[in-house]
């Protein structure tokens, strides 16, 4: 079931006035404008004075914080999360909640795709609905053997995980890698917090059926408790939006094991090395003067990874990213490679690419698998990208990801094999010899890092 909820509202702390968030912004432009402190509950014409000349910082000490269930998974990958880096969210992990895939309402689904595409024929839909069944067949067929796989593969790989470890991880660890086969419109939810300018623009560059649906839902929300600032909220109908599929000239589906990387430049000239406590518990790289040449060298790569990567890769919004093609391959992890299921793997493939052909671009892209890839380029300051490195190179971080950030330091270290930068993305372990995660300790064989291979290719 679809719900927007709101949750929270930046609230006035000392002081009353008719609306906060008129109140708050005139308080924020009189700030600037004034040489005395301006009082808290005067008004200004926010719309002229503010809205109409850009002067939008002002209108940016407001926030809200949502609630949305139900939304599919592709609606946050390649919607909400996909441009705007002007947010903060929590999306319902696929590694935690097994429900999802175990228990799937498909019912539910259906009727998410007559709520969106209700032009779509009853063929084409069922069509739709076999295609994703197929998907869900496959995981529960193969779930009970993937995690028997996952243990064995724990065992083989992390001396020091105990029982209690394996039984709690390998479950989640076979249900993140099976559920590749799974399409991305299943259902999901999110908290999301973004400020009254980004929501506005958002709702006006709204271009698939679903951002346009939650952008709506999330402005009339606001509208209740402001209906004074209507004035804001408008689709911008001349914006040039172009061809917005993101499926091109794909050609026949090739079924992978290693997600693609290319190193296109990288300046790490006046890299200032941090050190450990400088990035753990709190990463303060955008915060110390001493590390501010690193926001000007820059590191620019091409990846291509799963859908299931690609919406990890988000969480960091200090790098930038391209436009995403879907390239028509299929990433298959190590356990249901393990397990033989490269056939169904490409069959699953072929049936989408098929699908695609006689499907809206939007909901072809809103029922691609979890393991249909998508290429892109990234760039980003050499603190924004050891910001995102942090974990990748720990054992907690997910397979994919984790290969990802491995042919990052390959590619830089093949390039300069003294580069500092390098050495700083190395793991807290690593450096220290001591875990960072607690209770959640991988298992791995520390020592190593004296005298043998530390970022080995893993299954886990």
């Amino acid at each position: 079931m679809i719900s927007v909820k709101l949750l929270a509202a930046t609230k006035i702390v000392n002081g009353q006035a008719n609306s906060d968030f008129l109140a708050l912004a005139s308080h924020a432009a009189l700030e600037c404008y004034q040489s005395e402190p301006p009082e808290l509950g005067k008004v200004i014409d926010v719309e002229n004075r503010l809205f109409g000349t850009g002067h939008h910082t002002t209108l940016q000490h407001y926030f809200f914080t949502f609630n949305v269930e139900g939304l599919g998974v592709s609606a946050i990958t390649l919607g909400m999360h996909l441009v705007s880096p002007f947010y903060n969210s929590d999306q319902r992990s696929g590694r935690f909640c097994a429900k999802m895939f175990v228990e799937p309402d498909l019912a539910e689904i259906e009727a998410y795709i007559k709520i969106f595409w209700p032009r779509l024929c009853f063929a084409k839909r069922k069509a739709v609905m076999g295609f994703v069944e197929k998907g869900v067949r496959i995981y529960q067929e193969n779930i009970v053997l993937a995690t028997e796989m996952a243990a064995n593969f724990i065992g083989q790989e992390r001396p020091f995980a105990n029982d209690d470890y394996i039984k709690t991880n390998a479950p989640k660890i076979a249900q993140e890698q099976l559920r590749v086969f799974i399409s991305t419109i299943f259902p999901t939810g999110f908290d999301f917090t973004v400020n009254l300018s980004a929501l506005a623009a958002m709702y006006a560059a709204a271009w698939s059926p679903e951002t346009l649906f939650f952008t709506q839902k999330m402005a009339y929300l606001v509208l209740e408790r402001f209906p004074e600032i209507a004035y804001m909220f408008k689709r911008n109908k001349k914006a040039s939006f172009g061809d917005l599929s993101f499926i091109k000239n794909v050609m026949d589906p090739q079924v992978i094991s290693e997600s693609g990387f290319k190193l296109i430049e990288i300046d790490e000239s006046g890299f200032v090395e941090p050190k450990p406590e400088d990035m753990w518990p709190l990463d303060l790289l955008h915060f110390l003067p001493s590390m501010m040449d690193n926001s000007v060298g820059n590191i620019k790569t091409e990846v291509e990874l799963s859908l299931a990567c690609m919406g990890q890769d988000q969480r960091h919004r200090t790098i930038r990213r391209g436009r995403p093609r879907l390239t028509g391959n299929f990433y298959l992890p190590p356990v249901p490679k393990s397990l033989g299921l490269s056939r169904e793997a490409f069959d699953l493939m072929w049936q989408w690419m098929d699908l695609t052909r006689s499907l809206p671009f939007s909901l072809a892209q809103a029922i691609a698998p979890y393991g249909a890839m998508a290429r892109y380029k990234k760039s980003g300051s050499l603190n924004a990208v050891l910001h995102e490195q942090n974990k990748r190179l720990c054992w907690c971080a997910q397979e994919e990801i984790y290969h990802l950030g491995r042919a990052l330091r390959a590619a830089i270290l093949e390039k300069n094999k003294k580069s500092r930068f390098a050495r700083a993305l190395e793991p807290y372990c690593f450096r220290t010899g001591k875990c960072a995660e607690g209770g959640r300790y991988c298992g791995r064989l520390i020592a190593v890092r004296q005298k043998g291979d530390y970022f080995p290719l893993r299954k886990v």
